[in-house]
């Protein structure tokens, strides 16, 4: 990632009839898909898990070892693969598709059942969990303990980070998300490097897997969430992902350049309202869009609202 990079944190103050109540800060870097790093406020090298912006990366195992054609699976498939859904039926039964394609039994979902909720095909990372489990399948591997760290499905998704990345495998830390599955420690300019490239067009499974998250927004999140409501609305130019306690990474496509957020405290309203701030900025999406959504990501009701302060410094 060449020399060191650090400017001022942004900044995202709630604001309550216009006084200060709480504040936020965060870090956040532009990467090429060459890996160099464009802009940044804060501290490119600032660490933390990738969590469930790291799925379309894991989705590549799907896309790479023939599964998606063995068992005729559709980039509505692979869209809810990438996805931290809302457990809606339209969702519950993308995944369940998966499994019956590929004949595996729901039982075989490790992810917990959401509270409230009678499946594990509810939970936000089924769609995950049954793109690996397609994979085993089609591989012959384990279907019980396909959530193991030293398990081939496993080893093959760290093997494509580390690729992406120019990284050996055995460097990076790893840890077990909320689903049970292994997510990754890497750096905040690592995880922009990984969305350029997904944006950059030079490589057909990433490309497929765009144009899944793409043209299926819905599946990706779900009505009213910020990654399909940004995909909708800048109609292809953008793929959105977050993760959980304070990530957010996008990619602007055919560009080759990636965008990885962190708020420091986790919070999800901060991470939006500094990628709106931020795409403004930056000009990837127009005034008209981040209009609307300041107005559900940013006003909080009558009386509170979100403000971020600072900017990305270029490079």
């Amino acid at each position: 990632m060449g020399k060191r990079t650090q400017a001022a944190e942004l900044e995202v103050r709630l604001l309550r009839e216009g006084i200060i109540e709480s504040r936020h800060h965060v870090h956040a870097v532009v990467c090429d898909d060459r890996g160099r790093v464009l802009s940044v406020a804060g501290n490119s090298e600032t660490a933390a898990f990738v969590r469930s912006a790291l799925k379309p990366f894991q989705a590549l195992a799907v896309t790479t070892t023939g599964t998606m054609e063995r068992y005729g699976l559709s980039d509505r498939d692979l869209a809810i693969i990438c996805s931290s859904h809302k457990g809606t039926i339209e969702q519950a039964r993308q995944v369940f598709n998966i499994l019956w394609r590929c004949d595996v039994d729901p039982t075989m979902l490790q992810c917990p059942i959401p509270e409230g909720k009678h499946s594990p095909l509810q939970h936000n990372c089924s769609g995950k969990h049954a793109g690996m489990l397609a994979v085993c399948q089609q591989r012959n591997w384990s279907l019980n303990s396909y959530l193991q760290r030293n398990h081939p499905v496993q080893r093959l998704i760290l093997g494509k980070v580390a690729d992406s990345l120019r990284m050996p495998a055995e460097e990076f830390i790893s840890a077990h998300d909320d689903c049970g599955a292994p997510t990754y420690f890497m750096q905040l300019g690592q995880m922009a490097i990984l969305y350029a490239l997904l944006a950059s067009g030079d490589n057909l499974d990433m490309e497929r897997i765009v144009r899944a998250m793409t043209h299926h927004p819905a599946m990706v999140a779900g009505d009213g969430e910020f990654d399909t409501e940004l995909m909708r609305l800048s109609e292809g130019e953008l793929v959105s992902k977050s993760g959980s306690e304070g990530i957010q990474c996008i990619s602007r496509l055919g560009e080759g350049l990636g965008l990885a957020i962190k708020v420091m405290d986790g919070a999800k309203r901060a991470k939006y309202a500094v990628a709106i701030h931020i795409l403004k900025q930056m000009g990837w999406i127009s005034p008209a869009i981040a209009e609307t959504l300041s107005e559900t990501y940013m006003s909080l009701g009558n009386f509170k609202r979100l403000d971020v302060v600072g900017e990305l410094s270029l490079l």
